[in-house]
Protein backbone atom coordinates (compact mmCIF):
# COMPACT_ATOMS: atom_id res chain seq x y z
CA UNK A 1 0.00 0.00 0.00
CA UNK A 2 2.78 2.58 0.26
CA UNK A 3 4.65 1.64 -2.92
CA UNK A 4 0.93 2.44 -4.53
CA UNK A 5 0.47 5.91 -2.49
CA UNK A 6 4.30 6.84 -3.62
CA UNK A 7 3.56 6.16 -7.34
CA UNK A 8 -0.11 8.14 -7.29
CA UNK A 9 2.32 11.40 -5.35
CA UNK A 10 4.33 11.25 -8.25
CA UNK A 11 1.78 11.05 -11.10
CA UNK A 12 0.42 13.63 -9.37
CA UNK A 13 3.52 15.99 -9.16
CA UNK A 14 4.36 15.02 -13.13
CA UNK A 15 0.85 15.66 -14.21
CA UNK A 16 1.29 19.46 -12.32
CA UNK A 17 4.70 19.74 -13.97
CA UNK A 18 2.72 19.20 -17.43
CA UNK A 19 0.01 21.61 -16.34
CA UNK A 20 2.26 24.30 -15.30
CA UNK A 21 4.80 23.76 -18.88
CA UNK A 22 1.37 24.48 -20.48
CA UNK A 23 -0.05 27.63 -18.65
CA UNK A 24 4.08 28.67 -19.90
CA UNK A 25 3.86 28.25 -23.16
CA UNK A 26 -0.02 29.80 -23.39
CA UNK A 27 1.37 33.21 -21.41
CA UNK A 28 4.62 33.48 -23.91
CA UNK A 29 2.08 33.10 -27.07
CA UNK A 30 -0.81 35.23 -25.53
CA UNK A 31 2.36 37.62 -25.01
CA UNK A 32 3.27 37.36 -28.25
CA UNK A 33 0.17 37.81 -29.52
CA UNK A 34 -0.76 40.74 -27.25
CA UNK A 35 2.48 42.29 -28.75
CA UNK A 36 1.69 41.62 -32.60
CA UNK A 37 -1.40 43.28 -31.80
CA UNK A 38 -0.01 46.43 -29.67
CA UNK A 39 2.00 46.68 -33.11
CA UNK A 40 -0.63 46.43 -35.10
CA UNK A 41 -2.47 48.73 -33.26
CA UNK A 42 -0.01 51.57 -32.60
CA UNK A 43 0.82 53.58 -35.27
CA UNK A 44 4.53 53.19 -35.94
CA UNK A 45 6.82 56.39 -36.95
CA UNK A 46 8.77 54.92 -40.19
CA UNK A 47 9.88 56.49 -43.77
CA UNK A 48 9.58 55.51 -47.30
CA UNK A 49 10.80 55.83 -50.66
CA UNK A 50 9.66 55.02 -54.18
CA UNK A 51 10.30 51.84 -56.29
CA UNK A 52 11.99 53.15 -59.20
CA UNK A 53 13.14 51.57 -62.34
CA UNK A 54 17.06 51.81 -63.74
CA UNK A 55 20.19 50.01 -64.26
CA UNK A 56 22.41 48.30 -61.72
CA UNK A 57 25.75 46.97 -61.86
CA UNK A 58 27.28 43.55 -60.75
CA UNK A 59 30.64 44.79 -59.59
CA UNK A 60 33.32 43.23 -57.49
CA UNK A 61 35.65 45.60 -55.99
CA UNK A 62 39.11 44.17 -55.02
CA UNK A 63 42.40 45.35 -53.90
CA UNK A 64 46.00 44.30 -55.07
CA UNK A 65 49.38 45.42 -55.84
CA UNK A 66 51.76 46.62 -59.40
CA UNK A 67 53.78 44.27 -60.64
CA UNK A 68 56.23 45.13 -63.81
CA UNK A 69 55.12 43.22 -66.65
CA UNK A 70 58.72 41.55 -66.73
CA UNK A 71 61.90 41.92 -64.77
CA UNK A 72 64.97 40.67 -64.20
CA UNK A 73 68.45 40.79 -62.72
CA UNK A 74 71.71 41.67 -65.14
CA UNK A 75 74.65 39.99 -63.19
CA UNK A 76 78.66 38.99 -64.84
CA UNK A 77 79.25 35.29 -66.17
CA UNK A 78 83.24 36.09 -64.95
CA UNK A 79 84.23 37.12 -61.84
CA UNK A 80 86.19 40.25 -62.26
CA UNK A 81 86.60 43.84 -61.23
CA UNK A 82 83.52 46.03 -61.87
CA UNK A 83 85.75 49.17 -64.27
CA UNK A 84 82.55 50.96 -65.53
CA UNK A 85 79.11 51.27 -64.76
CA UNK A 86 77.56 53.16 -67.51
CA UNK A 87 74.03 53.14 -65.94
CA UNK A 88 72.26 54.11 -62.70
CA UNK A 89 68.92 53.89 -61.06
CA UNK A 90 65.92 54.98 -63.17
CA UNK A 91 68.06 55.14 -66.68
CA UNK A 92 66.87 53.76 -69.80
CA UNK A 93 67.82 51.29 -71.30
CA UNK A 94 67.56 49.42 -75.19
CA UNK A 95 68.53 45.72 -76.00
CA UNK A 96 71.96 44.53 -76.49
CA UNK A 97 73.02 47.93 -74.37
CA UNK A 98 76.38 48.07 -72.79
CA UNK A 99 75.83 48.92 -68.97
CA UNK A 100 79.30 47.64 -67.65
CA UNK A 101 82.76 46.67 -67.65
CA UNK A 102 85.07 44.50 -65.82
CA UNK A 103 88.80 44.47 -65.82
CA UNK A 104 89.95 42.67 -69.02
CA UNK A 105 93.50 42.35 -68.47
CA UNK A 106 93.57 39.09 -67.71
CA UNK A 107 91.12 37.44 -69.89
CA UNK A 108 93.13 39.78 -72.76
CA UNK A 109 96.36 37.79 -71.71
CA UNK A 110 94.41 34.30 -71.88
CA UNK A 111 93.60 35.44 -75.29
CA UNK A 112 97.25 36.06 -76.49
CA UNK A 113 98.38 33.54 -74.83
CA UNK A 114 95.49 30.66 -76.53
CA UNK A 115 96.19 32.63 -79.90
CA UNK A 116 100.00 32.13 -79.79
CA UNK A 117 99.45 28.00 -79.31
CA UNK A 118 97.30 28.20 -82.03
CA UNK A 119 99.94 29.17 -83.84
CA UNK A 120 102.46 26.73 -83.21
CA UNK A 121 99.66 23.78 -83.54
CA UNK A 122 99.22 25.31 -87.36
CA UNK A 123 103.08 25.18 -87.85
CA UNK A 124 103.23 21.93 -86.78
CA UNK A 125 100.67 20.83 -89.00
CA UNK A 126 102.61 22.32 -91.75
CA UNK A 127 106.06 20.25 -90.47
CA UNK A 128 103.78 17.08 -90.31
CA UNK A 129 101.91 18.33 -93.96
CA UNK A 130 105.34 18.46 -95.62
CA UNK A 131 106.34 15.02 -93.99
CA UNK A 132 103.60 13.24 -95.26
CA UNK A 133 104.27 14.51 -98.91
CA UNK A 134 108.06 12.96 -98.98
CA UNK A 135 106.82 9.81 -96.86
CA UNK A 136 104.02 9.99 -100.01
CA UNK A 137 106.67 9.99 -102.56
CA UNK A 138 109.01 7.84 -101.25
CA UNK A 139 106.65 5.27 -100.73
CA UNK A 140 105.13 5.59 -104.73
CA UNK A 141 108.90 5.22 -105.58
CA UNK A 142 109.42 2.79 -103.45
CA UNK A 143 106.17 0.40 -104.78
CA UNK A 144 107.71 1.58 -108.68
CA UNK A 145 110.59 0.13 -107.78
CA UNK A 146 109.97 -3.14 -106.54
CA UNK A 147 106.90 -3.87 -109.45
CA UNK A 148 110.53 -3.63 -111.81
CA UNK A 149 111.68 -5.80 -109.04
CA UNK A 150 114.66 -3.30 -108.37
CA UNK A 151 113.47 -2.41 -104.48
CA UNK A 152 113.21 -5.16 -102.09
CA UNK A 153 109.78 -5.99 -100.18
CA UNK A 154 110.94 -5.02 -96.67
CA UNK A 155 111.63 -1.69 -98.77
CA UNK A 156 108.47 -1.13 -99.91
CA UNK A 157 106.89 -2.30 -96.68
CA UNK A 158 109.28 0.46 -94.75
CA UNK A 159 107.96 3.10 -96.74
CA UNK A 160 104.96 2.02 -96.44
CA UNK A 161 105.04 2.02 -92.57
CA UNK A 162 106.46 5.65 -92.95
CA UNK A 163 103.60 7.11 -94.95
CA UNK A 164 101.12 5.30 -92.82
CA UNK A 165 102.64 6.73 -89.64
CA UNK A 166 103.03 10.82 -91.42
CA UNK A 167 99.08 10.56 -92.42
CA UNK A 168 98.43 9.92 -88.65
CA UNK A 169 101.23 12.62 -87.23
CA UNK A 170 99.38 15.23 -89.68
CA UNK A 171 95.96 13.93 -88.62
CA UNK A 172 97.05 14.42 -84.56
CA UNK A 173 98.39 17.83 -85.50
CA UNK A 174 94.82 18.58 -87.32
CA UNK A 175 92.94 17.58 -84.30
CA UNK A 176 95.55 19.75 -82.11
CA UNK A 177 94.90 22.81 -84.15
CA UNK A 178 91.48 22.65 -84.10
CA UNK A 179 91.76 22.42 -80.20
CA UNK A 180 93.67 24.94 -79.53
CA UNK A 181 90.71 27.33 -81.93
CA UNK A 182 88.33 25.78 -79.77
CA UNK A 183 90.53 27.31 -77.17
CA UNK A 184 91.17 30.54 -78.40
CA UNK A 185 87.39 31.14 -79.20
CA UNK A 186 86.28 30.23 -75.10
CA UNK A 187 89.09 32.88 -74.37
CA UNK A 188 87.71 35.22 -76.55
CA UNK A 189 84.26 34.64 -75.69
CA UNK A 190 85.05 34.71 -71.48
CA UNK A 191 86.73 38.43 -73.05
CA UNK A 192 83.24 39.46 -74.36
CA UNK A 193 81.85 38.79 -70.85
CA UNK A 194 84.01 41.54 -69.34
CA UNK A 195 81.52 43.56 -71.11
CA UNK A 196 78.14 43.10 -69.62
CA UNK A 197 74.91 43.48 -71.84
CA UNK A 198 71.16 43.82 -71.55
CA UNK A 199 69.43 41.80 -73.78
CA UNK A 200 65.45 40.69 -73.87
CA UNK A 201 62.76 39.17 -76.98
CA UNK A 202 61.43 42.48 -78.11
CA UNK A 203 63.89 44.33 -80.21
CA UNK A 204 61.93 47.99 -80.32
CA UNK A 205 61.20 47.73 -76.53
CA UNK A 206 63.49 50.08 -73.72
CA UNK A 207 63.35 49.05 -70.18
CA UNK A 208 64.07 50.93 -67.21
CA UNK A 209 67.15 50.41 -64.25
CA UNK A 210 64.50 49.37 -61.32
CA UNK A 211 67.63 48.72 -58.79
CA UNK A 212 71.19 49.03 -58.87
CA UNK A 213 73.18 46.35 -56.20
CA UNK A 214 77.16 47.38 -56.43
CA UNK A 215 79.14 50.46 -56.90
CA UNK A 216 82.21 50.57 -59.45
CA UNK A 217 85.21 49.09 -58.10
CA UNK A 218 83.37 46.20 -56.50
CA UNK A 219 85.14 42.78 -57.16
CA UNK A 220 81.93 40.92 -58.13
CA UNK A 221 81.78 36.96 -58.52
CA UNK A 222 79.85 34.95 -61.40
CA UNK A 223 75.93 36.00 -61.28
CA UNK A 224 76.43 38.83 -58.22
CA UNK A 225 73.39 41.10 -59.12
CA UNK A 226 74.72 44.72 -60.80
CA UNK A 227 71.19 46.04 -61.69
CA UNK A 228 67.54 45.03 -62.31
CA UNK A 229 65.97 45.90 -65.26
CA UNK A 230 61.88 46.43 -65.94
CA UNK A 231 59.56 46.62 -68.33
CA UNK A 232 56.94 49.21 -66.98
CA UNK A 233 55.14 50.23 -70.27
CA UNK A 234 52.98 47.88 -69.22
CA UNK A 235 52.22 46.33 -65.84
CA UNK A 236 50.56 43.87 -64.27
CA UNK A 237 48.17 44.24 -61.26
CA UNK A 238 47.48 41.24 -59.15
CA UNK A 239 44.23 40.78 -57.19
CA UNK A 240 42.85 37.95 -55.32
CA UNK A 241 39.10 36.55 -55.97
CA UNK A 242 36.77 35.33 -53.00
CA UNK A 243 35.64 32.00 -53.59
CA UNK A 244 31.89 33.43 -54.29
CA UNK A 245 33.21 36.01 -57.37
CA UNK A 246 35.32 33.38 -58.86
CA UNK A 247 32.67 31.73 -61.51
CA UNK A 248 32.54 35.47 -62.01
CA UNK A 249 35.63 36.09 -63.04
CA UNK A 250 36.29 35.98 -66.64
CA UNK A 251 39.61 36.14 -69.32
CA UNK A 252 38.80 39.68 -70.96
CA UNK A 253 37.04 41.09 -68.71
CA UNK A 254 37.27 45.18 -68.31
CA UNK A 255 39.14 46.30 -64.83
CA UNK A 256 38.93 50.18 -63.64
CA UNK A 257 41.98 50.89 -61.66
CA UNK A 258 42.60 53.88 -59.27
CA UNK A 259 45.41 54.36 -56.38
CA UNK A 260 45.99 56.97 -53.91
CA UNK A 261 49.37 58.29 -55.56
CA UNK A 262 46.69 59.89 -58.41
CA UNK A 263 43.24 60.45 -56.38
CA UNK A 264 40.47 61.57 -58.90
CA UNK A 265 42.16 59.04 -61.75
CA UNK A 266 41.05 56.25 -63.29
CA UNK A 267 43.30 53.69 -65.36
CA UNK A 268 42.13 50.86 -67.33
CA UNK A 269 43.13 47.13 -67.71
CA UNK A 270 41.90 43.82 -68.82
CA UNK A 271 42.16 40.51 -67.13
CA UNK A 272 44.51 38.42 -68.61
CA UNK A 273 45.20 35.79 -66.43
CA UNK A 274 43.17 33.55 -63.66
CA UNK A 275 44.71 31.19 -61.26
CA UNK A 276 42.92 27.56 -62.27
CA UNK A 277 42.53 26.67 -58.16
CA UNK A 278 41.96 28.60 -55.04
CA UNK A 279 44.82 29.02 -52.12
CA UNK A 280 43.06 26.06 -48.97
CA UNK A 281 44.98 29.03 -46.69
CA UNK A 282 42.46 31.62 -48.19
CA UNK A 283 39.82 30.53 -50.08
CA UNK A 284 40.87 33.20 -52.65
CA UNK A 285 42.51 32.81 -56.09
CA UNK A 286 45.09 34.68 -57.79
CA UNK A 287 44.22 37.13 -61.16
CA UNK A 288 46.01 39.10 -63.35
CA UNK A 289 45.14 42.49 -64.83
CA UNK A 290 47.32 43.90 -68.06
CA UNK A 291 47.35 47.73 -67.55
CA UNK A 292 49.10 49.81 -70.21
CA UNK A 293 51.16 52.52 -69.11
CA UNK A 294 52.56 54.51 -71.74
CA UNK A 295 53.00 57.68 -69.67
CA UNK A 296 54.76 56.14 -66.53
CA UNK A 297 52.37 57.18 -64.21
CA UNK A 298 52.15 54.07 -62.31
CA UNK A 299 54.98 51.88 -60.72
CA UNK A 300 56.03 48.50 -59.56
CA UNK A 301 54.91 48.10 -56.14
CA UNK A 302 52.06 50.90 -56.05
CA UNK A 303 48.62 49.50 -53.90
CA UNK A 304 45.70 49.56 -56.68
CA UNK A 305 41.72 49.27 -56.24
CA UNK A 306 40.18 47.53 -58.60
CA UNK A 307 36.67 47.42 -60.17
CA UNK A 308 35.51 44.86 -62.15
CA UNK A 309 31.92 44.84 -63.56
CA UNK A 310 30.38 41.26 -63.62
CA UNK A 311 26.79 41.82 -64.97
CA UNK A 312 24.65 44.92 -66.08
CA UNK A 313 20.81 44.34 -65.89
CA UNK A 314 19.12 47.91 -67.88
CA UNK A 315 15.49 48.77 -66.94
CA UNK A 316 14.42 46.52 -63.78
CA UNK A 317 12.76 47.33 -60.34
CA UNK A 318 15.12 48.51 -57.87
CA UNK A 319 14.44 49.77 -54.54
CA UNK A 320 16.49 51.02 -51.51
CA UNK A 321 18.76 48.39 -50.27
CA UNK A 322 17.89 49.08 -46.65
CA UNK A 323 14.11 48.58 -47.51
CA UNK A 324 15.27 44.51 -47.21
CA UNK A 325 13.99 42.92 -44.25
CA UNK A 326 13.25 39.55 -42.85
CA UNK A 327 9.83 37.76 -41.21
CA UNK A 328 8.98 34.16 -40.95
CA UNK A 329 12.42 32.84 -43.00
CA UNK A 330 11.93 35.03 -45.78
CA UNK A 331 12.76 38.34 -47.03
CA UNK A 332 10.68 41.07 -48.25
CA UNK A 333 9.42 44.61 -47.72
CA UNK A 334 7.03 46.66 -46.47
CA UNK A 335 4.37 48.24 -49.40
CA UNK A 336 3.28 51.24 -47.43
CA UNK A 337 -0.45 52.42 -48.46
CA UNK A 338 -0.43 55.88 -47.97
CA UNK A 339 -4.35 56.05 -47.91
CA UNK A 340 -5.05 54.23 -44.83
CA UNK A 341 -1.75 54.40 -43.23
CA UNK A 342 -1.22 50.40 -43.18
CA UNK A 343 1.93 48.18 -44.50
CA UNK A 344 1.72 45.34 -46.21
CA UNK A 345 4.79 42.58 -46.36
CA UNK A 346 5.73 41.49 -49.08
CA UNK A 347 8.27 38.46 -50.10
CA UNK A 348 10.56 39.30 -52.69
CA UNK A 349 13.39 37.77 -54.94
CA UNK A 350 16.55 39.96 -54.96
CA UNK A 351 18.72 39.89 -57.80
CA UNK A 352 21.81 42.03 -57.83
CA UNK A 353 22.64 44.26 -55.19
CA UNK A 354 24.42 47.47 -56.23
CA UNK A 355 25.65 49.89 -53.21
CA UNK A 356 22.90 50.87 -51.62
CA UNK A 357 20.35 50.01 -54.32
CA UNK A 358 18.90 46.55 -54.92
CA UNK A 359 17.38 44.69 -58.12
CA UNK A 360 13.91 42.78 -57.60
CA UNK A 361 13.31 40.47 -60.02
CA UNK A 362 10.34 38.80 -58.44
CA UNK A 363 7.27 39.92 -58.28
CA UNK A 364 6.43 43.45 -60.33
CA UNK A 365 6.28 46.52 -57.56
CA UNK A 366 5.36 49.81 -57.67
CA UNK A 367 4.35 52.11 -54.80
CA UNK A 368 6.11 53.22 -51.46
CA UNK A 369 8.79 50.93 -49.35
CA UNK A 370 9.58 51.29 -45.94
CA UNK A 371 13.07 52.49 -45.53
CA UNK A 372 12.73 53.18 -41.66
CA UNK A 373 11.50 51.76 -38.55
CA UNK A 374 10.33 48.09 -39.76
CA UNK A 375 12.12 46.53 -37.60
CA UNK A 376 8.89 47.19 -35.96
CA UNK A 377 6.16 46.57 -38.45
CA UNK A 378 4.44 43.41 -39.04
CA UNK A 379 1.85 42.37 -41.72
CA UNK A 380 -1.02 44.93 -41.22
CA UNK A 381 0.78 47.46 -38.57
CA UNK A 382 -0.08 50.99 -38.79
CA UNK A 383 2.31 53.54 -39.78
CA UNK A 384 2.36 57.65 -39.56
CA UNK A 385 5.22 59.51 -41.97
CA UNK A 386 7.07 63.11 -41.04
CA UNK A 387 4.53 65.54 -41.13
CA UNK A 388 1.29 63.39 -41.28
CA UNK A 389 -1.04 62.25 -38.91
CA UNK A 390 -4.39 61.02 -40.73
CA UNK A 391 -4.68 59.07 -43.65
CA UNK A 392 -5.55 60.88 -47.04
CA UNK A 393 -3.33 64.02 -46.58
CA UNK A 394 0.44 62.57 -47.77
CA UNK A 395 2.01 64.81 -49.52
Amino acid sequence: MENIGKRKLAILVILAIAVLFIWLIYQRISSSSDKKQVRQLTAVAVEVQPVSRGTVRDVGLFTGSLLPKSQFVVAPKVNGWLKKLLVDLGDTVKRDQVIAILDDDEFTQEVEQARAELEVAKANMENHTSDMAIAEREFERAKALREKQIASESELDEAATEFNASKARLKVSQALVMQKEAALKTTQLRLSYTKIQVWWEEADDTRVVGERFVDEGALLKANEPIVSILKNSILTGVIHVIERDYPKVSIGQKAIMTTDAYPGKTFTGQVVRIAPMLKESSRQARVEVEIPNPDGFLKPGMFIRAQIEFARHEDVTIIPAVALVGRNGRQGIFLADLDALKVRFVPVTVGVVDGSEAEVTQPQLSGMVVTLGHHLLEDGSAITLPGRSEPGDYQ
